[in-house]
């Protein structure tokens, strides 16, 4: 009788030792990832190269020519936050690199024999991309600061550039997981993600205004998720920063895309051998 009373109970525990099991394992392999990231400090360092000659030439010519539309804010100020949010683009998109290597090293073999779940493998990778984004960030904030740039240091603003950069992160990684996953090569992969990377960038409202994009343009900006990024970066990172979406919309985009990729790398990563 004690038994069977006590079955109900075990069967609502069961979900949350489910997902306590599933945050552990996430964990464990973000934790594993940062054990690399300490081998290589160097590669953040040489990354920062990129953002900061956009910002400091790119920045300054058209800051000087005056010829985008940039509302109340200079247009370094603009470009601040679509840098930052260029940075967790470029650092996450390549971050499937390491998945193949792993494979040929016969790690993934050993991690797919274990019970760890499938997804739990996908989401540690995404949030370690996440801390090498927040790497940027440490990087461009005090550029920023030196160009004049009216940044909002106010601690929530802060903690809203920390998760935006965060699910930035997560997002990109995991497409790029998942693209590792099905194009199995380190050239294919290369060259597929070159091929997304700057029409990512480019259409999205990172360097130039989605108002003065065509109109074609402006729709596929629309459905691109960095536009999300930087919207939500631009609002936290800007003294003043409005959100031209709402950040309701922004995080629930995000969100949303980021569990449809989770969900999809995770349910091709047993492929990933074969």
């Amino acid at each position: 009788m004690l038994a069977e009373s006590a079955k109900p109970g075990a069967v609502l525990l069961r979900p949350f030792s489910a997902a306590a099991y599933f945050l552990r394992k996430t964990a464990n392999i973000f934790e594993m990832e940062m054990r690399k990231l300490r081998h290589e400090p160097i590669d953040l360092l040489t990354r920062a190269i990129q953002p900061l000659l956009w910002l400091l030439i790119f920045g300054q010519v058209l800051a000087g020519v005056r010829a985008i539309p940039t509302g109340d804010f200079g247009y370094i100020e603009f470009m601040a936050p679509g840098i930052l949010a260029q940075s967790v683009l470029f650092i996450s998109i390549f971050y499937g690199l390491s998945i193949i290597w792993e494979r040929d090293l016969g790690i993934i073999h050993k991690f797919l024999a274990s019970p760890t779940p499938r997804a739990s493998l996908v989401l540690g990778k995404g949030l370690s991309a996440g801390v090498r984004g927040l790497s940027q960030a440490a990087i461009i904030y005090p550029l920023a600061l030196i160009l004049d740039v009216n940044v909002n240091l106010e601690p929530l603003h802060l903690l809203g550039v920390f998760a935006t950069v965060l699910m930035g992160a997560v997002l990109f990684a995991t497409l790029s997981l998942f693209i590792a996953i099905k194009v199995k090569t380190r050239e294919r992969f290369m060259g597929i993600g070159q091929v997304i990377t700057m029409p990512l960038f480019f259409a999205s409202n990172a360097i130039y205004p989605i108002a003065i994009m065509p109109g074609w343009l402006q729709t596929i900006s629309h459905f691109n998720p960095l536009t999300y990024v930087v919207d939500a970066l631009r609002t936290f990172m800007l003294a003043g920063g409005v959100s031209a979406f709402g950040l309701g919309q922004d995080f629930a985009i995000l969100i949303l895309v980021s569990a449809v990729l989770v969900w999809l790398a995770s349910r091709a990563y047993p492929s990933f051998v074969i």
